[in-house]
């Protein structure tokens, strides 16, 4: 999942999309502001930190990326040690703590007590994927409220309602709040905006 980026002008929304694309919005606007230029990750809801000094490729240049994977099919260098697992397939060894009869119960799985975690674990990704998607979108909206309206009237009626999974009460506590804020507080927790 690629992460999408917003950047506000005090309660204004300034822009949204790539990082790079807000990133210069946040440059352009930054000699006219009144108010702090404040640049948020829509899959976090967290502010991020970014040096707008310089020319636009400049700002581009120290945009942070995110690290390359390791191609699957790369091969280890002859002078790299052979780890235990399956490297070339993105294996990551871990420590697991674990009751005696949860390692009893895994060892005597076909495949043995890797195989068996591995299963349990895409099994539990798939039943728990809208759980887990509603889950970190309440969470990124919290961030953003946290940051953005934490000082406003109803935060409090609001962020129980946000966990609450109360959409009703969510819209009414935060009626009264600046349009860019409240709407991107419904864009985060619900994936749409307000009516």
């Amino acid at each position: 999942m690629t992460d999408s980026f917003t950047a506000f002008e005090g309660p204004h929304r300034l822009a949204s999309g790539s990082l790079a694309e807000v990133a210069l919005a946040a440059k352009r606007a930054e000699q006219r502001a009144s108010r702090p230029i404040a640049i948020f990750s829509d899959l976090s809801g967290r502010a991020i930190d970014l040096d707008l000094r310089g020319s636009a490729d400049e700002v581009l240049a120290r945009l942070p990326q995110s690290p390359a994977p390791r191609p699957a099919q790369e091969a280890l260098a002859p002078d790299e040690p052979r780890g235990r697992g399956r490297p070339r397939l993105g294996v990551v060894a871990r420590e697991v703590t674990l009751l005696p009869r949860h390692w009893e119960w895994l060892n005597a799985q076909p495949g043995g007590a890797s195989v068996a975690l591995r299963k349990l674990v895409e099994q539990a990704r798939r039943a728990n994927a809208d759980a887990d998607r509603r889950r970190v979108a309440r969470e990124a909206a919290y961030h953003f409220m946290s940051a953005m309206a934490g000082d406003l009237p109803n935060f409090e009626e609001a962020s129980r309602a946000l966990f609450a999974d109360d959409r009703r009460t969510l819209l009414v506590q935060i009626a009264g709040w600046p349009a860019d804020i409240r709407d991107h507080v419904v864009k985060l927790a619900c994936g749409e905006p307000t009516e």
